[in-house]
């Protein structure tokens, strides 16, 4: 793995490399991150696209993308993470290196807002039929309004302390 990523280091401005053995994560610039993903795929073995995820990091104003590739003879996993402007929130599409990739573009899209242009069907619903809030997994979401907001209290629910709930449990005679 480190032959790999000294190739990499330098061909695409790689930073923030962490390597842990078999799984490695690297971060690279937002313009570079496609190019990255199709060079490990076409010449370094990664053909396969595990996971693409994304983190909002609301206090820095940015998403991370991150692309999990394997590469199944080495037995080895790749990270390459990207920070993309959660303002303008649109990254390159990968769907043409791997078809499911345009499914996590589609869920990106749908709980974050990320838009990839040219993935295919990437403005059609996925879960959220019919939803018309702020993306749900944005960190600005304040999922108990939109609870309370939406659906109605059902009485007889109480909640407790789970200090003494356990307390009670535990030692009923006390």
């Amino acid at each position: 793995m480190e032959t790999i990523i000294n190739d990499i280091k330098t061909r695409f401005e790689v930073s923030n490399i962490v390597d842990q053995g078999n799984m490695s994560f690297v971060t690279c610039k937002r313009e570079l991150a496609v190019a990255l993903v199709t060079h490990l795929k076409d010449t370094e073995g990664f053909t396969h696209l595990v996971l693409l995820s994304a983190v909002d990091w609301i206090e820095d104003k940015q998403f991370q993308i991150t692309y999990i590739l394997n590469n199944p003879e080495k037995r080895v996993d790749i990270g390459i993470r990207t920070l993309i402007d959660r303002e303008t929130a649109t990254m390159d599409s990968a769907h043409h290196l791997w078809e499911h990739a345009a499914t996590y573009q589609r869920e990106l899209k749908e709980m974050y807002g990320i838009d990839f242009p040219g993935s295919p069907r990437v403005n059609e619903s996925f879960i959220l039929e019919g939803w018309d809030d702020i993306p749900p997994m944005r960190r600005e979401f304040d999922t108990k309004k939109y609870s309370e907001d939406t659906f109605f209290p059902r009485p007889g629910r109480g909640s407790n302390d789970p200090a003494e709930y356990m307390k009670k449990k535990l030692y009923p005679n006390e």
